[in-house]
């Protein structure tokens, strides 16, 4: 706890603090502003909307690997409860607030409400081709066949995958979120394993983890930069290589993150509870 000063000094401090205040009231204010214009530039919503169909898929796989069909009933109700928009979006603009503190965004909503508008659109439209498992299938085989071919796409995607370490990034985010699955299966009386043997049987998918998330990623990238002009894609690049884009990364991913521990614990808790034959 800090000490209050006393006699002079209490009245020069104060005296700085209310000029301070004065001076970064507006300037506070703009910043938010800021913000807010860059999570609109993102697209939040539109990409909480394809997040939502992603994880209902993934809560009904979930489901019919782990219930039988007795316990299913209601099962997508109650998925549907876990991955709900509103909370998601909330979620993650609070985490991605708090992650760019001290960031100036100016230069990412420059480039986002310029030239960064046909990149995040092309992102989302490839994006929510992939729900469409003929497309995914489609999109890896032309992956595979342009870097036989040796396109440079392939090679500028594997730049910025590289620049953004996006597939260590996206393994410990799912390693993290199968641990606080299994935590909430535990936790709702579904599962007796020490942690030590959750840990291990966790880290034995990483392997497999690793490769399915790097063939996703390439697959999606090329997909959704190969309509992009190349001096465009160059500019995206390099922003992910500037001090603004390293701190966009982090936040972004600082916000995500967070948002499907938080999903992979409640649905963890929810098949757990299905498995008792108890009503949430």
């Amino acid at each position: 706890m800090r000490k209050a000063p006393r006699g002079m000094v209490a009245h020069a401090l104060a005296g700085l603090w209310l000029g301070l205040v004065l001076m970064s009231g507006p300037a506070m204010a703009d910043r938010a502003g800021d913000v807010e214009r860059l999570i609109t530039a993102l697209r939040f919503d539109d990409t909480i909307k394809i997040m939502r169909q992603e994880g209902m898929r993934y809560g009904g796989e979930v489901g019919l690997e782990m219930l039988s069909e007795g316990e299913r009933g209601r099962w997508s109700e109650v998925v549907a409860g876990v991955y709900d928009g509103a909370v998601m979006r909330a979620q993650v603009k609070e985490g991605f607030v708090a992650a760019l503190d001290g960031v100036d965004p100016a230069p990412l909503v420059a480039f986002f409400e310029g030239q960064g508008r046909e990149i995040v659109a092309l992102e989302l439209a490839a994006r929510k081709s992939l729900l469409d498992p003929e497309i995914e299938t489609a999109a890896q085989a032309l992956y595979d066949q342009m870097a036989k071919d040796g396109d440079a796409l392939v090679e500028r995607v594997e730049v910025f995958i590289d620049d953004s370490d996006l597939i260590e990034r996206n393994v410990t985010g799912a390693l993290n979120a199968n641990l606080v699955f299994y935590t909430g299966l535990a936790d709702g009386g579904a599962l007796d394993l020490p942690q030590e043997e959750m840990l291990a049987d966790i880290w034995a998918q990483e392997e497999d983890m690793r490769a399915q998330t790097g063939t996703w990623l390439r697959s999606f990238l090329v997909m959704a930069y190969q309509p992009l002009a190349r001096d465009k894609l160059e500019a995206y690049i390099a922003l992910y290589q500037s001090p603004a884009g390293r701190d966009l990364n982090r936040a972004l991913f600082a916000a995500y993150d967070s948002m499907y521990e938080d999903l992979s614990y409640k649905l963890g808790f929810a098949v757990a509870i299905h498995m008792l034959g108890e009503d949430l």
